[in-house]
């Protein structure tokens, strides 16, 4: 029976946090599936298909260390319950894995299907620096019946928020910078007009009357 790891992220932008983390899942399973999808529970700066787009530039370049990588955006739902059981349609006979980080653990009780989900997969938890796993959470999602075990894996301290409001570049792997760069994402890296530009008219409102 195959071992599968199934690595969902919002990828606001994907970071070499994120390669990190499918490199070492690479090192554990059979073969790692990942996508990206809008969090119910974030805001999201770029779209879905930017993000889907860079995550693509992530994982080709992953896979030319690890050929049991993948990029799966057929899995990309809103509700994890649904993305497992599509991918119980590609793998049938597979077990699945589901790696959850340590600032979404919080949120897991009130996901859609809960404990149904957790019959259908074993959680991997990984911790963040920066959020630390609560001992009253994994009390609750044990009543709700996960079954979890939690990662000795530490990557590089980078987030997404991060890099979204400073532009560091080394948050991000080089391809994903100048796919960003090109296109303009994130409010630090709007086009700005030359100085010389027309300024557009001045708008005058005129008052809505009662």
């Amino acid at each position: 029976m195959k071992h599968i790891a199934l690595f969902g992220t919002s990828a606001d932008p994907p970071t070499v946090g994120h390669q990190s983390i499918i490199e070492w899942l690479a090192g554990l399973y059979d073969y790692v599936a990942v996508w990206t999808s809008d969090n119910p529970f974030k805001h999201h700066q770029s779209a879905l298909a930017e993000r889907q787009q860079m995550l693509a530039l992530l994982v080709q370049d992953s896979q030319q260390r690890f050929k049991q990588v993948g990029l799966h955006t057929e899995l990309s739902y809103a509700k994890t319950l649904m993305t497992v059981q599509h991918a119980q349609q590609i793998w049938p006979q597979a077990e699945f894995i589901l790696v959850v980080g340590s600032d979404v653990v919080p949120t897991l009780s009130h996901w859609y299907g809960v404990e149904t989900l957790f019959q259908q997969v074993k959680l991997l938890l990984l911790g963040r620096p920066d959020v630390q796993l609560q001992p009253s959470d994994l009390e609750e999602i044990e009543r709700l019946g996960a079954r979890f075990s939690i990662a000795s894996f530490q990557g590089p301290p980078v987030s997404s928020s991060h890099y979204r409001h400073t532009g560091d570049i080394n948050d991000v792997p080089p391809a994903i910078a100048a796919y960003i760069q090109h296109h303009h994402l994130y409010s630090w890296n709007e086009p700005k007009p030359p100085l010389d530009a027309p300024q557009p008219p001045l708008l005058l409102t005129t008052p809505t009357q009662l």
